[in-house]
């Protein structure tokens, strides 16, 4: 998975749109953040999950997916090691954070 990778994966959920938080990319759905890339350096990706989605992708694959340091990893923010993940997960990573934050008149008609 390449940075390139995940940045397509990320924009092409409905409504999404890309942003800078802190001079890293972010990507917003409804002007909530969800996923971003970059930190803390360029191997890195992250998914905004809930704490029970964070335990079960980091139960599925230890080595790309960790709790992002200090409280916001206790929240589910979750760091996914690009290397160490496949589109697939990657993918479902990024729908369920997307999931969390995007209107429910568009999880309602959002087929996978």
């Amino acid at each position: 998975m390449t940075d390139t990778d995940f940045r397509m994966l990320a924009m092409g959920l409905p409504g999404a749109v890309e942003h800078a938080h802190m001079n890293h990319p972010d990507f917003r759905v409804s002007g909530k953040i969800f996923a971003s890339l970059g930190y803390p350096d360029d191997a890195w990706g992250t998914v905004m999950l809930t704490p029970e989605e964070q335990q079960h992708f980091i139960a599925e694959n230890p080595e790309g997916f960790q709790p992002a340091p200090g409280e916001w990893g206790e929240q589910g923010c979750t760091s996914v090691h690009l290397a160490s993940v496949d589109h697939h997960q990657v993918r479902a990573a990024l729908i369920a954070a997307w999931r969390d934050k995007a209107p429910r008149r568009m999880t309602e008609h959002f087929q996978e």
